[in-house]
């Protein structure tokens, strides 16, 4: 029937909890990529015949075919667009190397997305943190505590905090600060 392959391709990636990446579905893709294919051939023989005929029984299957290439292709993308947000999220989960059994499950191209976005999310941390970099991929995790410790390591002296206190900071000392 019409739609059942690309219903299917979206059950599997349901039935993956979350954090998994089932195998990429090429043969599934690939069939539904031919059902889209023999529909549109169907609908443009019988576009064909009814303006030449002026057959407007036609019409109906014709919107109906026309609905169900709509719908392949709006699963086709969210298929794919699911796969690519669970590898973007494997990315901040893992870091920039990832297991071979995980990396096992990718398609070619989605091997070379995964490394354009690693590149690009590389870039941007060298580029926000000055000469270091600062890596955001650390601490995704918010502190339990609202205060944090900081370890003075030159003489500073008097330092007024956003909320108008202020600390004085010596040599080798800690100070809790809000």
């Amino acid at each position: 029937m019409f739609c059942e392959k690309v219903v299917e391709l979206i059950r599997e990636l349901q039935r993956a909890t979350d954090g998994q990446l089932p195998p990429f579905n090429e043969d599934g893709i690939r069939e539904v990529l031919e059902e889209m294919k023999a529909l549109y051939e169907q609908n443009q023989s019988d576009v064909n015949e009814a303006k030449s005929e002026e057959k407007t029984d036609l019409i109906p299957t014709i919107k109906f075919r026309h609905c169900c290439l709509l719908r392949n292709k709006r699963c086709i993308l969210a298929y794919l667009y699911d796969r690519m947000l669970r590898i973007r999220s494997l990315r901040w989960e893992y870091g920039s190397v990832l297991p071979s059994e995980i990396r096992f499950h990718f398609a070619p191209e989605e091997t070379v997305w995964f490394n354009q976005y690693k590149k690009s999310l590389a870039t941007y941390m060298r580029a926000i943190g000055g000469d270091e970099g600062l890596d955001i991929t650390q601490d995704m995790k918010p502190p339990k505590s609202l205060f944090i410790e900081v370890r003075c390591l030159k003489d500073y002296g008097e330092f007024e905090i956003d909320d108008g206190t202020t600390v004085l900071l010596k040599k080798n000392s800690q100070v809790r600060v809000k």
